[in-house]
Formats: structure tokens, C-alpha cells, sequence
């Protein structure tokens, strides 16, 4: 028989709060756990309205559009965690988060097969030049012909960033037929028969399709420059479905009006809308053989399905159970319930002796530890207390009063 156990605070009391048009499946999971105040909005809030409405959340879900600066965290006083529901969480500021003890996750896994699924796809059109002919037919025109056009079979794949989608890229690119390398600042261990490559130049200058899929960094911005561009393989294909920054935009324009690349599918950009509807340019708009589209790598009805769960469960667990797997900013730790005891949780400054202070405060009051587990990260340290139930309330305004303290608070 399973042990259930009720949060210290009310459900109906918890306020929690989806933008961006969030996934049902986030609303709907959150309902089932009998979460009565959630709120979802379609749209992004700038940092205005974020600081008007967040003073009461305690659970807040956003997508890659919503920036969540310090300022907006210095007015969310309940806010206990954010869900990322996306890949990145660039968006937000990490630092600030650490230093409020605010829980941040996201999604890393669950689109992988999406984005890698639309860069098959949109090779395929490249290569078979069928952005041009699709153009032609429309026009009236009747434009039959093989030259330019290649299959996908026994070309080289390269794929700049070998991770989550791009590991994903390998195996399906290989299924097809095609030789895959890849180059990643880290070692990764190939998978199928997909060979590493020792440098940047060695994987442009010997690819004919190259795909990017690394971070938003300082090291990757620009990452493909003009000169990196100049050492591409003569009518080669390039597909960013990464991050806007990655590419100069510039640069490339110029290689596709002088055929250096024959091809380029672009899913994101340096600057981005905020909402659909808005006006948009790019200096690629009006290229020949250039797949253009609004940042849409990740954003199919599975993909938003299954990060919409994902994300959830992880901001249900924390919040209930403080299992924090998944955080980029509490350091990991999963501990089952334990039954005839209440459970603490305990964020502070990682410094010496904070620990031997929790342990001497309720040492001195004769409350009794039942179970114990610190994890930390070069910032926090994060504590998991469970101590006897008929003494919790007397334990955490002892803890609240431990020096270094970033937030304290009782499960169950």
C-alpha cells in the first residue's frame, strides 16, 4: 500500500502559472494532483506585466519568449520553481535563481525526435532542389529537370554538436544511407558508424550537409562566421535549427547569392518576434533554395505532449517531494517519503558549517533527525531533513533562524 502525504500549504492556496501557450497536458496534470488555481495564458508577458502578476505564484511555466530577469524575481516572494517548457533556459537568470533558491527545469529530451525528423525533411527539399520547383509550379511554370538534384544516399552528413537531437540526427541519417561525422567540443562515443571528426573545418570542408546543434553560448556565437563559412565544401547545405546567434546571417546570404552553399534551412534567428502576426525580416527572405520558418524546430503536437508532461512531473516532485532531478539550479537530490515524519526542506550559501548548524539548532531543542541527505552545487546547498512530526513546526522556524539561509520550508 502506497503512503500518501498532503503538502504543508493548501493545494487550492498554490497558485500556478502557464505562458506561452503551454501544452493542456501541463493544465490538466496539475488539475488531477488537485491544483484548483492554475492559470494558463497564450502569450508572453514582458517584464512589466511578469512583475504585476508573479508577486503570488508559486509554480510559474514558460517557453523560450518570457525572460525572467533579477528584477522579476525580486517580486515573485512565493515563486518555488520555474518549468522551462522547451529546450533551453537561457531565458532565465540562473544566477538570481540561485541566489532566491528557485528550482529551474526544463525539457531536454522530449523534441528531440521532432527537430531531428525536420532536418531529414528539409535536407530532402534542399537537395532535391525543391523549393525552387515548388516556386516554378506555382508561377505556371513547368521546370522538369535532374541537374542539382541529388539523393540523400551515400552524401555526408555533418553534424556540428553531437547531443540529445544530434545523436538522434546520426541514427536517422545513417538509416538513410548517408556517411555521418560529427564534431563536438567534448568526447562522445560515435553512434552506428558515425565517425569524429578533430576540428570544425574538418567537418564543414568535407560535408555536404551540415547540421547545428549546439547551445547558446559565448563560445557559439557566430560560431559559423565568414571565414568558417569560406571553408565549406563548394555546394554544400547548411541547417540551423539551434540558436539564432549561431550564424552570421550576413555572411551566409552572401555564400548562397554566390552558389558557395547551394542550400539553407533556418529555424531560428539573432532576433525573434515576440508573438505571431508580428513583422519579421531576414536578409535570407527572398533566396533561392532557402527553407525559412518561425522557430518551429520543436513544435509539434508530440513534442509539445510530451515536454508539457515532462516538465510537470519534475515541478510536481519538487514541489511535494522536493526531488529536484532535473535542476539547474538546486542540486539533485531523490528521497522516498518517509511515514511518521514530517519533511523539511533547507536552501542555503554553500559554506562551511552550515550543516553543523542545522544539526547543533535542532540537536539543542531535543528534536530528533529521522533522515538526512545535503547535496551541493559551487553555489547552494540544499538539505533534505525528516524529522518527528509532533516537533516540525518548532524545527523549521529553527532552521529559518541558521545563518546563510536562503529559504526554508515543511512539505508534510
Amino acid at each position: 500500500m502506497s503512503i500518501i502525504f498532503n503538502t504543508s500549504y493548501p493545494k487550492d492556496k498554490i497558485k500556478v502559472l502557464f505562458l506561452e501557450n503551454i501544452s493542456d497536458k501541463a493544465v490538466q496534470y496539475f488539475k488531477e494532483q488537485g491544483y484548483t488555481d492554475v492559470k494558463k495564458v497564450s502569450g508572453a508577458l514582458s517584464e512589466e506585466e511578469l512583475i504585476k502578476v508573479i508577486k503570488d505564484v508559486h509554480i510559474l511555466g514558460i517557453r523560450s519568449k518570457t525572460f525572467i530577469s533579477k528584477k522579476v524575481l525580486d517580486s515573485a516572494k512565493k515563486l518555488q520553481a520555474i518549468g522551462c517548457f522547451c529546450i533551453g533556459i537561457n531565458q532565465v537568470d540562473l544566477k538570481a535563481c540561485k541566489q532566491k533558491g528557485i528550482a529551474v527545469f526544463n525539457a531536454p529530451y522530449s523534441n528531440t525526435r521532432s527537430v531531428a525528423e525536420l532536418v531529414i525533411g528539409s535536407s530532402i527539399m534542399l537537395i532535391r532542389k525543391i523549393i525552387d520547383k515548388n516556386k516554378s509550379a506555382h508561377e505556371g511554370l513547368w521546370n522538369k529537370d535532374a541537374k542539382g538534384s541529388f539523393e540523400m544516399r551515400g552524401k555526408t552528413m555533418g553534424i556540428l554538436g553531437y547531443g540529445n537531437i544530434g545523436t538522434q540526427l546520426s541514427i536517422m541519417a545513417e538509416a538513410m544511407g548517408m556517411k555521418v561525422k560529427f564534431y563536438d567540443i567534448e568526447t562522445k562515443l560515435p553512434l552506428g558508424n558515425a565517425q569524429s571528426v578533430k576540428s570544425i573545418k574538418e567537418l564543414v570542408s568535407s560535408s555536404d550537409i551540415i547540421s547545428l546543434h549546439v547551445p547558446d553560448t559565448n563560445q557559439t556565437k557566430n560560431l559559423i562566421s565568414k571565414d568558417v563559412i569560406k571553408q565549406f565544401k563548394q555546394g554544400s547545405i547548411l541547417i540551423n535549427y539551434a540558436r539564432g546567434e549561431v550564424v552570421d546571417l550576413d555572411a551566409l546570404t552572401i555564400a548562397l547569392k554566390s552558389k558557395q552553399i547551394s542550400g539553407a534551412a533556418i529555424d531560428v534567428f539573432p532576433w525573434e518576434p515576440e508573438k505571431n502576426g508580428d513583422a519579421f525580416e531576414t536578409p535570407l527572405q527572398g533566396l533561392s533554395n532557402v527553407i525559412l520558418t518561425p522557430h518551429i524546430g520543436g513544435s509539434t503536437e508530440e513534442a509539445q505532449e510530451n515536454i508539457g508532461e515532462d516538465v510537470s512531473i519534475k515541478l510536481y516532485q519538487y514541489l511535494e517531494r522536493g526531488v529536484s532531478n532535473g535542476s539547474h539550479t538546486i542540486p539533485s537530490i531523490s528521497l522516498p517519503p518517509v511515514e511518521g515524519a514530517h519533511r523539511i526542506l533547507h536552501i542555503h550559501n554553500n559554506v562551511p558549517g552550515v550543516l553543523s548548524a542545522i544539526n547543533s539548532a535542532l540537536s539543542k531543542n531535543k528534536i530528533n533527525i529521522v533522515g538526512q541527505y545535503l547535496k551541493t552545487n559551487e553555489d547552494i546547498g540544499y538539505v533534505v531533513l525528516d524529522v518527528e512530526s509532533k516537533l516540525s513546526k518548532q524545527a523549521i522556524a529553527l532552521l529559518k533562524e541558521v545563518k546563510h539561509t536562503i529559504r526554508a520550508r515543511m512539505l508534510y
